[in-house]
């Protein structure tokens, strides 16, 4: 078994797959906050007693909070069950959820008010992320069809385009490249913390 779940954005979302990569399970809830109360019971009501022999854990950009949740119930799962555990593009997941094989931009909000924006095209490729200010990451992004929470935002700027409103699912963390769900388990940034280490005197 497979177990995938991602906790970057306002939703909550798990998979479970079988060994041949068929949806056992599935859980989405948008719920905005409070994943750290909702991952554990859902992912019981998800997994009904099974185990999972792989770990795949949403590791962002996202949500600075929603990240380290995901994430740390994923390595304490992984402890547990003696699994393999590997985090996944949160960006490259929402961008799978999109029917066809054209480019499309994913834009997240982000941090003081920026838009964390990336690019996909065919073939599972992908630019490098950015988190720029609506109107900057609007004159950066050349790609029509934009997804995410912060779609709107970014067409709105730009002044053409199409936007949709969408939210990762980890039903689709197995459609995604293997470089994007081959990733470190660890949080991946947009944007460095605002909280700084003190410096000595």
């Amino acid at each position: 078994m497979i177990l995938a779940f991602d906790t970057s954005s306002a939703a909550c979302t798990a998979a479970l797959f079988d060994g041949a990569g068929k949806i056992v399970a599935q859980r989405d809830e948008v719920i905005g906050r409070g994943h750290s109360e909702r991952l554990v019971p859902m992912l019981a009501e998800l997994l009904e007693g099974r185990t999972a022999a792989s770990i795949l854990v949403g590791v962002g950009p996202g949500s600075f909070t929603g990240i380290r949740v995901g994430i740390a119930a994923a390595h304490g799962l992984a402890i547990g069950w003696d699994a393999e555990l590997a985090g996944m593009s949160s960006l490259a997941l929402l961008a799978t959820g999109v029917e066809g094989s054209g480019e499309v931009a994913v834009a997240v909000a982000g941090g003081h008010g920026e838009l964390v924006v990336q690019q996909f095209g065919g073939f599972g490729s992908a630019r490098d992320f950015f988190s720029l200010p609506p109107a900057e990451a609007a004159a950066a992004t050349g790609v029509g069809l934009v997804v995410g929470s912060g779609a709107r935002q970014l067409v709105d700027a730009r002044g053409w385009g199409e936007a949709r409103e969408a939210w990762p699912s980890a039903a689709n963390a197995l459609k995604m490249p293997p470089a994007l769900r081959s990733l470190p388990p660890k949080p991946v940034y947009a944007r460095a913390p605002d909280a700084r280490p003190k410096q000595a005197a």
